[in-house]
């Protein structure tokens, strides 16, 4: 008897399990902005909302969703958007008009407003990562009422300074280490960036010290990647990067959380530090990865759902 209890408790476990692996991702089209954009959702929708917004800009992350979201599913309807000229959106169509930091900002208090409505909520958690912290950012000065919490992966908060930074250690590294093809190529890099060359030269030797070089056989993929980007983003991303949020962003009216790599040299990690340190605001806490880069949060998914359940949804 005692057997056959312990094997009908397994077989509810394991359909339990099965209910749990079967969830589906939901796609849904939304009129923002003017042109039809695309998300995703999956999870509990009697749970909190969350929401993330991806870097790049121009970079979707709604195919890697499940590895950092997989945990959140169970404690939150788990929303990625797919923003304009970006993934899902790109493909379905193109950005009517040029894009622009305030048509960026827009779409996102557009979003916001129309997912709070869908999903019958009053507030949402907010996630922004790298660029996608930009627009966190914004909505964390303009609209907190409508947060939760906003919780920052590799913030944006002096971009000049930090890419300022990053071209002085790199042109140093190349000077010690006597190679003349990089200190040419890193001479030509003006911060902001004009052209896409200039991209190219930045990032082919960050990744280079990094231990991470381009492999020859990309080097014409990427430079054309770059070109395209360049050509869409640049404006925006330059607008960007000209923020300076310890002197236009000094408080905020919400809870804010920053998840940040210790190896992070892309949006400097002890300029971010230095921000939080200044950063006034009604609850706030800062998570430091030692073995982390810019992208903490595919590097440390584990962890960072951890911290995210038991941390910040536990603290209301």
């Amino acid at each position: 008897m005692k057997n056959k209890i312990h094997f009908t408790l397994i077989l509810i476990v394991v359909f339990l399990s099965s209910l749990s692996a079967q969830i589906q991702t939901n796609y849904d089209t939304l009129f923002v902005g003017k042109i039809k954009q695309i998300i995703s959702y999956k999870g509990n929708q009697n749970a909190p909302l969350i929401l993330f917004l991806h870097g790049g800009p121009g970079s979707s992350r709604m195919n890697q969703a499940e590895k950092f979201s997989n945990k959140l599913q169970d404690h939150f309807l788990v929303v990625q958007w797919d923003q304009r000229d970006a993934g899902k959106t790109l493909a379905l169509n193109k950005s009517l008009v040029p894009i622009t930091l305030e048509l960026m900002e827009n779409d996102t208090y557009e979003l916001v407003k129309l997912l709070l409505k869908k999903f019958n909520k009053k507030k949402i958690y907010l996630v922004g990562e790298s660029w996608g912290t930009v627009l966190g950012f914004y909505m964390a000065e303009k609209h907190p009422e409508l947060l939760n919490a906003y919780i920052a992966f590799s913030p944006v908060i002096d971009q000049s300074k930090s890419e300022t930074i990053l071209l002085d250690k790199l042109k140093a590294d190349a000077k010690e280490k006597g190679n003349t093809t990089a200190q040419k190529e890193l001479n030509t890099v003006k911060i902001p960036f004009e052209n896409s060359n200039q991209i190219y030269y930045s990032r082919k030797w960050m990744f280079n010290y990094d231990g991470q070089p381009f492999p020859d056989k990309d080097t014409t993929a990427v430079k054309q990647y770059l070109k395209a980007w360049s050509d869409t983003w640049m404006p925006t991303w330059n607008k960007a990067i000209k923020q300076n949020l310890f002197k236009e962003l000094p408080s905020v009216k919400c809870p804010i959380y920053f998840f940040i790599g210790k190896k992070d040299l892309q949006t400097n990690f002890t300029i971010a530090e230095k921000y939080f340190e200044s950063l006034k605001a009604p609850k706030k806490k800062i998570f430091l990865f030692e073995d982390a880069g810019h992208s903490v949060l595919t590097e440390k998914p584990e962890e960072i759902q951890k911290i995210i359940i038991e941390q910040i949804l536990n603290a209301g």
